[in-house]
């Protein structure tokens, strides 16, 4: 039996296609998604922050599992998603970067340049992902290292 998740999505005008396509088309044998779609709606112009910041707040409400952000390279994204204490947010552009970022730093926001990944390759990043498990143990003692920065 599938795992029901909720997942917070956000995007800019750059990332709305592909974050469309991610809705209709993610399927995983271990998860059943609900998709927390925070925008943006449309194609037209308009500023990443609004999107990242709205995702974000849906994990740190605990109303979602994790979260996937998409712009067009993904850094703005990242670095808004990152002003969040507790929040973990890494660009990945393939399914070995998006494994790693889960195994060995525990993130828990996916950011994607969707000027830079196709719509097949954005499938396999974001269940790399998801199907990948946080490996404790020396990595524990840099999340805290990290936790501690001021």
């Amino acid at each position: 039996m599938k795992k029901k998740i909720a997942m917070a999505l956000g995007a800019d005008h750059r990332g709305y296609h592909l974050k469309e396509y991610i809705k209709k088309r993610f399927m995983s044998d271990f998860y059943d998604i609900e998709w927390c779609d925070k925008g943006a709606y449309n194609d037209e112009r308009s500023d990443y922050p609004e999107f990242a910041q709205a995702a974000v707040h849906e994990l740190l409400n605990n109303n979602a599992h994790g979260a996937l952000l998409l712009c067009g390279t993904g850094v703005g994204m990242a670095i808004t998603a990152n002003r969040f204490s507790r929040i973990f947010a890494s660009v990945a552009w393939n399914e070995e970067i998006a494994r790693l970022s889960k195994e060995d730093d525990n993130v828990n926001v996916l950011v994607m340049p969707a000027d830079y990944v196709g719509n097949d390759e954005a499938l396999c990043i974001v269940g790399s992902w998801l199907h990948a498990s946080f490996k404790h143990d020396r990595y524990e003692k840099r999340i805290a290292m990290i936790n501690a920065l001021k």
